[in-house]
């Protein structure tokens, strides 16, 4: 089997890291890309679990070494993807998840849009959102309002997207995904074509 791409794209507080906790607890076959950032670690936050927290200088440096599949400045901190994991990840044919905005999506679509399945996930609405954000308590004001700027932004961006999942009851979302990613082993890319067809004339 060959290894494939599965991207999660959704503003924060869409239910994305919980649906994703309950899929990799489930299957074995998975690699969750753990992104780099420039920002301060949250409370509870590890490094090298939630993240890679690094310094502006070393991201940069990264940038320009070309060592980052994607990055992006999202609330003036860099996030990004390191290259080398993906590549032995997909070599050893697992699925890789990308937690990524819309940004982020483009430019691994350019390297591997023959692999990817993606995945937009959302609240039913705009208040929905706001309350889960203002009922986090991990972020102020301006920032809630940030996050719902952007949200309305990516918002105009999920028909590029393969699915759309409307978060409303984490089950069923959880359903859905589960659903998307068992389906994603039986694609025709996950194949070597050749061998099964080969195989196949053998008798």
């Amino acid at each position: 089997m060959k290894g494939q791409i599965l991207i999660i794209s959704g503003p924060s507080g869409s239910g994305k890291s919980t649906l994703l906790s309950r899929l990799m607890s489930e299957f074995d076959n998975i690699y969750f890309s753990i992104s780099s950032t420039t920002r301060m670690p949250r409370d509870g936050e590890q490094d090298g679990v939630d993240y890679n927290f690094i310094s502006v200088d070393e991201f940069k440096k990264g940038i320009d070494e070309g060592k980052f599949l994607e990055w992006a400045n999202v609330h003036k901190n860099y996030y990004g993807t390191s290259l080398e994991p993906v590549e032995k990840a997909l070599k050893d044919g697992k699925i890789v998840i990308f937690d990524i905005d819309v940004q982020g999506f483009y430019l691994v679509m350019k390297k591997y849009s023959s692999i990817i399945t993606s995945v937009f996930i959302t609240t039913k609405d705009r208040y929905e959102l706001k309350r889960r954000l203002i009922n986090r308590g991990s972020d102020d004001a301006q920032t809630i309002e940030n996050r719902l700027f952007n949200a309305a932004t990516e918002i105009a961006h999920i028909g590029e997207y393969d699915y759309l999942i409307i978060n409303e009851n984490i089950d069923k979302s959880y359903d859905c995904l589960k659903s998307i990613f068992v389906s994603m082993g039986s694609k025709s890319q996950s194949f070597d074509i050749n061998e099964v067809i080969e195989s196949w004339n053998e008798c």
